[in-house]
């Protein structure tokens, strides 16, 4: 296995999920362990990767996106609560199917955060992580304890997350505990911490709304108002280059669910004329009786097709779209930070330039523009190769999606031509 993680899943409960994970990167002390994980934890790890300023000339891997189960709960209950006009075997074919359907986004939700693991554990910088290491490592499962309090014993607080857990035991000391950097191979005695990460209230998703708010009117004014050029031809080809490929993903990805939907739809209109076909071959008593019954066999048949042709072009087309939609918005994030710096160190030039015309304060000054300068030369020197890397990795992953839809889509194409081929010289050789 190269480097890198597999995940695999199991269902502990309705909102829990039990991981497996298998590594063979060194920094792990196990190749294989298990742990239980939720959703917001996921989204706590991409957040905290987000808000490091060491990554901040990265790209970081989108989130994996929650996973939406409602309209298969509504359409499941729509269906237990009975409808006189359906009957019994069309009422087992739409339990079946939607059944299928829960389960497909069950398993698509599970691809889709395992992508997330494998891009963290694959880069080079992001996967000497604090933060990923206990998230992939701590599995223990105890309550909190309150004999761990403040330094100065003032009694004990209840853990919300695992960053407030480094700051705890970069401050206290724990017996045995040597440093943070050790928590997912050891045993804290007598208590022990658990992973514990909740959601973010409304307060939190409304900073967060404001904050990216904030963000898309800085960067207009900083390309627009505040008159700043690019100083490198290649990020300014790069953002150009962003924005229109943003643009056409995201209404790529829009046809391409419609057009998915639509398979979908034809798949659930082919279950009521199966069934009627069915019912008639059951009733008749002539020679169309066979007639009827090979046709409702026919419907039924390329009602599954289709439900597999729907399945590929959502897993192999709308997906990929879908995902890298969000991980081009990751790249222009990592491009309005580079913007940002640039903007710091043009500022910083004139505050210097101030200095010294006022002759106040100039070594402030000049220490604030080396400091604005240095990580602005680091976020390009990083930021250039994370494009560079995104390219080929973009390029290689719709080669390899669209090349294995187009056989699928071979395949089902061949098997429905077959099953009508075979259908229309059944019923030609009926007496």
């Amino acid at each position: 296995m190269p480097d890198g993680c597999r995940v695999w899943e199991g269902r502990r409960d309705t909102s829990d999920r039990l991981l497996g994970f298998q590594s063979c990167l060194p920094h792990f002390a196990q190749t294989e362990f298990s742990v239980v994980r939720q959703h917001e934890e996921f989204i706590w790890l991409h957040d905290a990767y987000v808000e490091n300023e060491e990554y901040a000339g990265l790209i970081i891997p989108p989130a994996p996106p929650r996973p939406d189960f409602e309209a298969s709960r509504e359409k499941l209950q729509k269906l237990g609560e009975g409808d006189s006009s359906i009957t019994r075997e069309e009422f087992a074919k739409m339990k079946q199917e939607l059944e299928a359907e829960y389960l497909a986004i069950f398993k698509k939700t599970v691809a889709m955060h395992e992508v997330f693991l494998q891009r963290l554990a694959a880069h080079p910088t992001l996967r000497r992580d604090h933060n990923f290491f206990v998230f992939l490592e701590y599995g223990q499962d105890v309550s909190w304890a309150r004999a761990l309090g403040s330094p100065s014993g003032a009694g004990g607080t209840m853990l919300g997350g695992l960053k407030p857990l480094s700051h705890q035991l970069h401050k206290w000391h724990v017996p045995g505990v040597g440093s943070a950097n050790a928590l997912p191979n050891i045993t804290l005695s007598p208590c022990v911490l658990q992973l514990s990460v909740r959601g973010k209230n409304r307060k939190e998703l409304l900073g967060g709304f404001l904050r990216n708010i904030v963000k898309s009117a800085d960067e207009a004014l900083i390309t627009s108002m505040s008159g700043l050029k690019e100083v490198d031809d290649f990020f300014e080809h790069e953002r150009t280059f962003l924005l229109e490929y943003h643009t056409r993903i995201r209404d790529a990805c829009l046809r391409a669910d419609r057009v998915m939907q639509s398979h979908k739809c034809l798949a659930d209109d082919y279950i009521p004329m199966s069934a009627a076909l069915s019912s008639l071959g059951t009733q008749e008593v002539n020679q169309l009786k066979t007639s009827f019954l090979k046709l409702a066999e026919l419907f039924e048949r390329l009602r599954k097709l289709e439900g597999r042709v729907a399945s590929d072009e959502d897993l192999k087309l709308s997906d990929m779209l879908r995902y890298y939609m969000r991980d081009s918005q990751a790249a222009k994030d990592l491009l309005y930070r580079r913007l940002r710096a640039l903007a710091d160190y043009e500022n910083a030039n004139k505050a210097l330039d101030k200095a010294r015309t006022r002759n106040r304060e100039v070594r402030t000054a000049e220490s604030n523009q080396q400091l604005c300068c240095r990580r602005f030369e680091r976020l390009s020197d990083s930021a250039k190769q994370e494009l560079m890397d995104f390219k080929s990795r973009r390029v290689s992953s719709f080669r390899k999606n669209l090349i294995e839809l187009a056989e699928l889509e071979l395949k089902h194409a061949k098997a429905s031509t077959l099953l009508l081929r075979n259908t229309l010289v059944a019923l030609k050789g009926e007496p």
